[in-house]
């Protein structure tokens, strides 16, 4: 079974992208392991403690080395990712010439109450992703709208349409990690 490291872009106590990588998760039972990293252990990202590297950043960055692949659960935050999201971004990509975003297969994906799904967070943090050097999966793309009792209290999610829609996301995602592990390995 392949590990993934879930960073969820949100610190909030009922953040709803949380809810939807755990539905995910369940989605992806025996298939996928998912780890969730906490971003709120990170401190702020200031380049005079590279030579004194934050432990919490450190752990960031084994974990990212740990797993096979990574899925971003982003929100949007006036039209962009949350502060918490790209300050863990730069911890990775720090210090100079140890980038641990390079290479990793990485899949994005968001969720909010609006009909646009937090789209406009995904296309900048693509951005980003592709200038830290992630090998991002480009389709299919999950702009979710998460009304009211879509993911209920079990994480199961209770449209048949939404659920086959991300259970395919799933699939994708799952042989994503497992090729690009393949091809690492060979």
């Amino acid at each position: 079974m392949k590990k993934v490291l879930v960073l969820v872009g949100s610190n909030r106590r009922e953040s709803i992208n949380l809810k939807f990588a755990q539905a995910l998760e369940k989605l992806a039972e025996g298939r996928l392991e998912f780890e969730y990293f906490d971003l709120s252990t990170l401190p702020m990202y200031n380049d005079d403690d590279a030579a004194d590297y934050p432990a919490a950043a450190q752990h960031l960055k084994d974990r990212i080395g740990a797993n096979d692949g990574l899925l971003i659960v982003t929100p949007e935050h006036n039209r962009s990712i949350p502060a918490i999201l790209k300050n863990a971004l730069d911890w990775g990509s720090r210090p100079w010439g140890m980038n641990s975003w390079t290479g990793r297969p990485t899949a994005v994906v968001g969720a909010s109450p609006g009909a646009m799904g937090a789209i406009a967070a995904q296309i900048h943090l693509r951005s980003i992703l592709v200038s830290l050097g992630a090998t991002l999966m480009t389709s299919p793309e999950v702009y979710l709208q998460l009304k009211p009792d879509l993911i209920d209290g079990n994480r199961d999610i209770t449209n048949e349409d939404t659920r086959a829609f991300l259970a395919g996301f799933v699939d994708r995602f799952s042989a994503w990690v497992g090729a690009d592990a393949e091809r690492a390995a060979a």
